[in-house]
């Protein structure tokens, strides 16, 4: 009950900062290049066997929170990006995977 607590009141911060700066777009672009294209392709359809096919609209069916929670801890062959990106920058990714239907 306790971690839950944490979780949750550490996710009502994020939010609480996100909510302050509008996420960027341009710099999710790059970010994505050089984090995320190498397996899940520049367009979001994956050159790499079982990374999520980005390019789905239900792929990105997630709230932000939710979808930076993912990146954060990673998932099966894809590393976890907290402590290599800030939440900020997870953001940007975010927001960019947004724009590219």
């Amino acid at each position: 009950m306790i971690v839950l607590r944490c979780s949750v009141v550490a996710l009502a911060s994020v939010a609480v900062v996100v909510a302050a700066h509008a996420a960027d777009v341009i710099k999710g672009a790059e970010l994505y290049r050089n984090h995320c294209a190498g397996c899940h392709g520049s367009n979001g359809r994956p050159v790499m066997p079982g990374a999520p096919d980005l390019s789905q609209p239900q792929a990105l069916m997630k709230p932000d929170l939710t979808l930076l929670s993912a990146i954060r801890a990673g998932k099966g062959a894809m590393p976890a990006y907290q402590g290599q990106l800030r939440d900020r920058e997870i953001l940007d990714i975010v927001a960019h995977l947004r724009t590219m239907r």
